[in-house]
């Protein structure tokens, strides 16, 4: 069986929820639904809760409420495929569709990542504006700060994190409960807004912008992974456990995104149509009037809620972005670094908006951004149910008849109305900007096209080879064969296993320095981002396969009569290493080289450099072989 890298390796199974009753259970699943339910309140979402409170009152509540269901539904989907399989979106897609379409739909992914790290950075930047006075083209350099707090807070550990964004939300939370008792909303008329109507053509594109701007992908595939942070029974029994909790989790969690995106929607109901102003889909705007209206508290409130939200959400796509490029392309690279080339990727169509089209360019900025993740969408939905629906892979807990027939209704309604909503943009563009039409026809139009083209093929696949039933590769090959080999004197000896050709060299040399007198520990650094994270308490399946290998390895070698044991480490490779040395009292140490040099050293990291200066044994570091 092909080994898989854990999803967030460094952070997985690093909650532990076993041996826990009570308050003490629920509470150790609480947390991976916050971190999804903050891209349900971003920045995005604003401007489609301002127009729709502005122009049509409390009527359109009851889609908020419709879009929060289907969102409900879907991350609890996303949430038992992680639970079920140990497997993420990425990584279960990697094991279902050919390389080339898994590169695209990586492609597609970061790109609905980097649209919405844009609305996260606009956000921010008109909230700073709002409250400080500071220039948009300050704002959005400031956001760029963001990296470094990422950063410290992944180093701290997954529950440090879900505080912090749980902090956040209840800094937006509290400040539209205030909100809500400035703009005092005329209740019986809010009651109604609870009952579907009909819509008529202006209503209903709000109604496919909000439910657009609600169901996220890069979220999808976020709680697919946040899940397998925790330690569970791996019993029929205890995933049954895992799912109800987490299905807890993310009703509360959704339900107080509901309320913040409600409340905005209501802000605007009451302050704006109710005096009406019924054209209000600008933030900024929506700010100024609060301040004609209700003075300086409402604004303030209403400015300070929206940095939260944004630096809320930036932190979730960050990890996101993680996560698709580890799952879809088996490639790893420092976490700063892919937070770093996010945000940069997200920063520049910011500034040159800013500097061509000026800071009104902004908002028409912010709503491109949408339309690009709803371009996305059905890319991670259609996937997630065809996993969720496979008895073979999912077995007893795969989805029930019902829930696959909702979902897929679901899946169709969000395809469709997202589809319509590119559609009738693409088409307003081309109107308004004449002179562009021929480009809009000639390029944009037929990129649409091999889009949908590729979304049909995804649909279809699965149910044309609901056989296979290989699993996800890594950045880790399979256990090589090992031979007889020579003696030297070493009693403990180390050997850094990584699952490539480096294997078998690295354990020959290990064994010429101690023969079979020696005690060889085979040592294997589980370095994905869940295990950076989470450290020691991952049990995910990546971590079984993983053992599993290094279990070949010692049997193949108990067999030619040496003495191996295991030792698998997590989180950062040197460190990891390092550890094991010290806590085996290894005397002598063997590594095989990558042959990185220059710019793969600076992404991919130096295991060599950082081993020898943290250990004080002999290390050989054995030549990778020519590919």
């Amino acid at each position: 069986m092909s080994s898989h890298s854990e999803s967030l390796s460094s952070v997985h199974s690093s909650v532990d929820t076993e041996n826990k009753t009570g308050w003490r259970k629920i509470f150790a699943f609480i947390g991976p639904a916050y971190l999804i339910s903050v891209g349900y309140m971003d920045p995005g979402n604003w401007a489609t809760d301002l127009q729709a409170g502005s122009q049509f009152g409390y009527k359109l509540i009851w889609v908020l409420l419709m879009s929060n269901l289907i969102a409900l539904l879907l991350q609890s989907l996303s949430a038992r495929l992680g639970i079920v399989r140990g497997l993420d979106i990425a990584q279960a897609s990697k094991s279902t569709y050919p390389r080339f379409v898994n590169f695209n739909l990586y492609v597609l992914a970061q790109i609905s990542i980097i649209a919405c790290d844009l609305a996260e950075i606009i956000g921010m930047a008109i909230g700073l504006q709002l409250l400080f006075g500071l220039p948009l083209i300050w704002g959005v350099s400031i956001t760029m700060l963001d990296t470094l707090l990422l950063l410290f807070l992944l180093n701290k550990g997954m529950r440090r994190l879900e505080g912090f964004i749980v902090s956040l939300i209840f800094i937006v939370g509290f400040s539209f409960l205030i909100e809500m008792i400035i703009v005092k909303p005329n209740l019986p008329e809010l009651a109604k807004g609870f009952i579907p109507t009909t819509l008529n053509h202006d209503a209903l594109y709000i109604a496919i912008g909000i439910i657009g701007a609600t169901v996220m992908p890069h979220n999808l595939y976020l709680h697919s992974s946040l899940v397998q942070t925790r330690k569970i029974d791996r019993s029929d029994e205890g995933i049954r456990n895992a799912i109800k909790f987490n299905f807890w989790d993310t009703t509360i969690a959704l339900n107080l995104a509901f309320f913040v995106n409600a409340a905005i929607l209501i802000l605007a109901a009451s302050a704006f149509f109710r005096n009406g102003y019924h054209q209000v889909a600008e933030i900024e705007d929506a700010h100024k009037l609060l301040s004609d209206i209700f003075g300086t508290m409402a604004p303030k409130l209403f400015a300070i809620a929206l940095i939260a939200a944004g630096q809320s959400s930036t932190v979730t796509g960050t990890l996101a972005g993680q996560i698709i490029m580890e799952g879809h392309l088996n490639l790893r690279i420092a976490p700063w670094l892919r937070r770093l080339l996010t945000r940069v990727l997200a920063i520049l169509p910011a500034y040159l908006t800013l500097l061509y089209a000026g800071e009104n360019g902004l908002g028409r900025l912010l709503v491109l951004s949408q339309v690009v993740l709803s371009l996305q969408l059905g890319f991670a939905v259609i996937p997630l149910i065809h996993f969720t629906s496979d008895k073979k892979t999912m077995g007893k807990f795969a989805n029930k008849l019902w829930v696959k027939a909702l979902a897929w209704l679901f899946a169709a309604l969000i395809v469709g109305l997202n589809g319509r909503l590119v559609v009738e943009e693409l088409s307003k563009w081309a109107k308004a900007n004449p002179d562009s039409a021929d480009l809009i026809h000639y390029l944009v139009t037929p990129v649409a096209i091999a889009i949908g083209g590729l979304l049909l093929y995804v649909f279809v696949k699965p149910l044309i080879s609901k056989s296979q039933k290989k699993f996800t590769a890594v950045p880790h090959g399979i256990a090589m064969s090992i031979q007889e080999l020579q003696i030297t004197d070493y009693k403990k000896i180390g050997v850094a296993i990584d699952f490539t050709p480096n294997d078998e060299i690295a354990i020959k040399h290990a064994i010429k320095q101690g023969g079979p007198l020696a005690n060889y520990t085979l040592i294997h650094v589980v370095e994905t981002a869940g295990a950076r994270y989470h450290g020691t308490q991952v049990m995910d399946y990546e971590t079984q396969s993983d053992f599993n290998n290094m279990e070949q390895y010692v049997d193949a070698l108990k067999e030619l009569g040496y003495n191996a044991s295991t030792n698998i480490g997590y989180g950062n490779r040197g460190n990891a290493i390092a550890q094991v040395v010290k806590s085996e009292a290894i005397e002598f140490l063997v590594m095989g080289s990558h042959g990185h040099k220059a710019l793969k050293d600076l992404i991919y990291g130096t295991t060599v450099d950082t081993v020898r200066h943290l250990v004080n044994i002999p290390v050989l570091v054995v030549k990778s072989p020519r590919k």
